[in-house]
């Protein structure tokens, strides 16, 4: 049976990328979470999926423009309910704070896996990858993260500092050619392909079974697409309603 991620957290109940949605996540049965991460001005790996905070926060700006005091101020809960009012956009260490004890869980419990997705599209070098891995690194939660990205040059960054840490490279049928045939998979070195589920039938399973890869799918809202991937043995699904794809496979 497939893992059920839980996409920016439970993400059609609660805002997106905040604490309530990754709280809410884990009481729905999801077996982790998918989450985006990119870096202030002043170099603080923060949870957030758009280039600006305009669309989940009350305010205006570009994330890498602002600084972790500036992003602290907004409200990222109250654009979807006012019942999430004063939610923040997260720091990446404040949700493995948040989430120790079912990173590290006590007695049998079944640890989470969280999916960190690298928001970058440059291709020069950047802090991003270095300044993820050193708050995973603080937190000792190496064994219970995947990172991915749509960058191969982000996971070729990453996997230089620490080749230890599986990777899994994210496309889709509207990228150009080169990206959504995975040409420069050999940058990324990846562990997992995460492709769109509709890329994914039988010859594709095959596929990735010969290359000994695993796959990682999204963003999976019908049962019936949830069903059919898992028997096909996709590894995990990112959903935005675990509870309903966990329902599925009950």
């Amino acid at each position: 049976m497939s893992l059920v991620l839980a996409h920016r957290g439970a993400s059609a109940y609660a805002p997106e990328n905040t604490l309530a949605a990754f709280r809410l996540a884990r009481e729905m049965g999801a077996d982790g979470i998918e989450l985006d991460v990119q870096l202030t001005r002043d170099m603080v790996p923060v949870v957030i999926h758009d280039e600006t905070v305009n669309r989940t926060a009350d305010g205006q700006g570009t994330v890498t423009e602002m600084t972790i005091g500036e992003i602290a101020r907004l409200d990222a809960g109250s654009w979807q309910d006012e019942r999430f009012r004063g939610e923040q956009i997260p720091t990446l260490a404040q949700v493995f704070d948040a989430l120790s004890d079912w990173l590290k869980p006590s007695g049998r419990a079944r640890p989470c896996l969280i999916n960190v997705e690298l928001k970058t599209e440059r291709v020069r070098p950047t802090a991003l990858e270095r300044e993820v891995l050193n708050v995973i690194a603080r937190f000792g939660v190496q064994d219970r993260i995947l990172l991915s990205s749509f960058n191969p040059l982000s996971l070729y960054r990453a996997r230089k500092i620490n080749p230890r840490i599986p990777r899994g490279l994210l496309y889709d049928n509207s990228l150009p050619i080169y990206f959504r045939n995975a040409w420069f998979r050999f940058l990324a070195g990846p562990q997992a392909m995460h492709p769109e589920y509709p890329m994914i039938d039988e010859r594709y399973m095959q596929w990735a079974n010969s290359k000994r890869l695993t796959v990682n799918t999204w963003t999976v809202d019908d049962p019936r697409q949830a069903i059919r991937l898992s028997q096909l043995g996709v590894n995990a699904i990112i959903t935005n309603v675990p509870d309903i794809i966990k329902g599925a496979f009950a």
